[in-house]
């Protein structure tokens, strides 16, 4: 028999009946996400309305993909991952870790090249052949589909190899965003979702690649295994789905699967 939550979760019903079919024990309760760096604003908003409607607590930790992929594959508590790419959650479920018929896009990623410098960086991205400037950011294309984008970009450019020696290399994300924040590097690769808000740049100057310069940042949630009968986990991938938090989304500068 299928599970009753499943259906739910891949129903579209008005949000206010999602939260009428979560059991009353569920209230109590909190989901435990892995997120990908790049979406640690957006969730943090998310979780936040989704407290508050539900009293269902949420717990995210954030990290590269590729790590957050080798601690559930080594048993980390987590019930939902919110990942950067579709090849994790693919992995997963191809690894009997992950519920299938759970996974979907809940975004669609884009890059940026950023400097928290007004002026600095031009609207067409000039500024990566001029070569004034000591450091370019961006983060392990080993580990983070946005390190993988920055590669891409700079190859579709054909200025990757005499970048290589002004790189510096973080984490994820995160790192990324903060080595230009800081100033260690004089701008970066990093998620528009970090820099931009309803549509406006909040500091510094930015050129937003061109999606054709980069493969797709399918970004696509799965239920994990270990959650598969846990209300409050399906609840939160319920509401993931639902108009509030489709726009919450794409406020953040993300693309949106239909």
């Amino acid at each position: 028999m299928q599970n009753p939550f499943l259906r739910m979760l891949r129903a579209r019903p008005a949000i206010p009946f999602l939260f009428a079919l979560i059991p009353a024990g569920a209230h109590a309760d909190e989901v435990r996400i892995a997120v990908a760096a790049n979406f640690t604003k957006p969730v943090q908003r998310l979780a936040t309305e989704f407290e508050q409607a539900t009293g269902i607590r949420v717990k995210a930790s954030f990290g590269a993909t590729g790590l957050l992929y080798a601690q559930i594959r080594n048993g980390a508590p987590f019930e939902i991952l919110l990942a950067a790419d579709a090849v994790a959650p693919r992995k997963l479920v191809d690894r009997g870790l992950g519920v299938a018929s759970s996974e979907f896009p809940y975004a669609i990623g884009k890059l940026v090249l950023w400097s928290s410098k007004p002026g600095f960086v031009d609207r067409q991205g000039a500024v990566l052949r001029s070569g004034q400037f000591a450091h370019l950011a961006y983060c392990d294309p080993k580990l983070a589909p946005y390190g993988a984008a920055a590669v891409a970009t700079m190859r579709s450019l054909g200025i990757y190899a005499a970048l290589k020696p002004k790189l510096v290399e973080g984490q994820n994300i995160s790192q990324a965003y903060q080595f230009v924040a800081s100033g260690t590097a004089d701008l970066g690769f990093v998620a528009l979702s970090q820099v931009f808000r309803d549509g406006h740049l909040r500091s510094g100057s930015a050129w937003i690649v061109p999606a054709d310069r980069y493969p797709p940042i399918r970004q696509d949630a799965v239920l994990l295994r270990s959650a598969k009968d846990h209300p409050a986990a399906i609840a939160f991938l319920r509401f993931l789905r639902s108009p509030s938090a489709r726009a919450v989304i794409r406020s953040y500068g993300y693309g949106i699967s239909q």
